[in-house]
């Protein structure tokens, strides 16, 4: 879960398997770095995500959209009073900050290990989006971190 207005990387999991749970577990996670706490959220807040739609291995299209669309997501966007969008199907320039983060995070980080554990994976990830949030400079963000752009719009 990135803010698109800093683009600091607020929630995350890593799941072998897409699961709506995990995506649910990430989205909590978003909303208490971002507000604090748990629960609904007072300022609008827009949630904006993919169809589930993955390019697979020899360009085989996979579907997961159920994960956005599933009852337990789908509540849970409810309870925090967020407003859900999609982008147009096989449009991912319509989500093109996050889909460029995880291009950088994937060379910058998950590219150039080999992980021998779920939970060794998790911890350099985890370390990257922290130098990511806090100590890389953006240059859409005037060279400063997202840390540092959310500081000062609050």
């Amino acid at each position: 879960m990135i803010d698109c207005h800093t683009r600091e990387l607020l929630g995350w999991h890593l799941s072998r398997s897409g699961k709506a749970s995990k995506a649910a577990s990430a989205l909590e996670h978003a909303l208490i770095n971002r507000f604090g706490t748990r629960g609904r959220v007072t300022k609008e807040f827009l949630l904006r995500s993919d169809n589930g739609v993955r390019h697979g291995p020899r360009d085989q299209w996979r579907l997961h959209g159920s994960l956005f669309t599933s009852r337990k997501y789908t509540a849970l966007v409810r309870s925090y009073g967020l407003k859900q969008e999609f982008i147009t199907p096989h449009c991912p320039q319509q989500n093109g900050m996050v889909e460029r983060v995880i291009r950088t995070l994937k060379e910058q980080c998950v590219h150039r290990q080999r992980f021998d554990s779920l939970q060794n994976a998790a911890r350099a990830i985890g370390d990257w989006i922290a130098f990511y949030n806090h100590r890389r400079p953006h240059q859409a963000l005037d060279m400063r971190t997202p840390a540092d752009a959310f500081a000062s719009a609050a």
